[in-house]
């Protein structure tokens, strides 16, 4: 059987060096400017030696320009398409149709994953954007396991990625709203942002034992889950569907928690491609996780056993 890809955002290129030596197949980067929800930045700049590097190593480079664009963005648009296509890049995440006219207009022939956050929940629209040059679609994580192979069935020609481990994005907004209120609160006036590392988080009056991390960067104000997706000991029901890409979310994680979960689900997937009908999952791959696990965040399945309605 075909091996699925085991993928997960980078901030740095030394985190995206240090994430494919642990086991990842292929790592996602890109700009602020471009893209939302990363865990930093790597320039162009730094792409004309990581590529070559990660390609070397087996691995692939994927550039997220998935933010919600506006007017200012569009001429500068297709000049940075065409240079991360000259450089090698092995595909760009996008949800905006304006990355699609760029890139037939700077860099055709450049492979494009859809990535439409909660808007990717059936397979005729991923059929759509296929018939307009998509070669992937990235699941909304509302789906359930049904739903999920369900689309996979129906796609035979095109990959199918969804999230398995990490935090999930539940709300954003382009304004900032944590700076605003503090500064409506007379805390120190107008900041530069809340980052990733100012641990804020929102609790709901009905359940005051749930934290839900929330930040600001350049893209605005976002609002994070109260739990991590863990789908390690259920990995194989993905694998039998046969799912070709699984999505590691490292945003408010170290490096070093993310590698011990990539080195995890590189076991289990090694594991399973090698031997489908006598696979047995190994206690000691979660193990290693719950010893680092936030004991505040609980590990559950998402929405794979639940019956999600929109």
């Amino acid at each position: 059987m075909n091996k699925p890809e085991l993928y997960i955002s980078a901030g740095s290129v030394a985190e995206a060096q240090r994430y494919i030596e642990a086991g990842v197949d292929a790592v996602a980067v890109g700009e602020h400017r471009y893209g939302m929800r990363l865990p930093g930045q790597v320039m162009v700049d730094d792409l004309r030696t990581f590529i070559p590097r990660a390609h070397a190593c087996g691995a692939k480079v994927y550039v997220v320009v998935n933010k919600i664009l506006d007017n200012d963005l569009l001429p500068v648009l297709p000049d940075y398409l065409r240079e991360i296509h000259q450089l090698g890049a092995d595909a760009v995440v996008f949800g905006d149709p304006a990355v699609l006219v760029a890139i037939r207009q700077a860099a055709p022939g450049m492979p494009l994953h859809w990535n439409a956050e909660m808007t990717s929940t059936n397979y005729e629209t991923a059929r759509y954007w296929a018939s307009q040059g998509a070669v992937r679609v990235v699941l909304a994580r509302e789906l359930n396991m049904d739903e999920t192979i369900e689309i996979k069935q129906n796609l035979p020609d095109m990959e199918v990625q969804v999230q398995v481990h990490g935090i999930t994005n539940i709300y954003h907004s382009k304004r900032d709203l944590v700076s605003n209120y503090e500064a409506h609160q007379s805390r120190g006036g107008l900041q530069a942002g809340k980052g990733l590392e100012d641990g804020l988080f929102l609790i709901e009056q009905e359940r005051k034992d749930e934290r839900y991390p929330v930040y600001e960067d350049v893209n605005g104000t976002h609002i994070m889950s109260s739990d991590d997706v863990c789908m390690l000991e259920n990995l194989h029901e993905l694998m039998e569907g046969r799912i070709d890409s699984l999505r590691i979310e490292p945003l408010l994680k170290s490096v070093e928690y993310n590698e011990t979960v990539i080195k995890a689900y590189r076991a289990a997937i090694d594991a399973y491609t090698a031997d489908p009908a006598n696979y047995e999952f190994q206690e000691q791959w979660l193990e290693a996780i719950r010893e680092i696990q936030d004991p505040r965040r609980e590990l559950s399945f998402g929405f794979f056993y639940k019956e999600q309605v929109y």
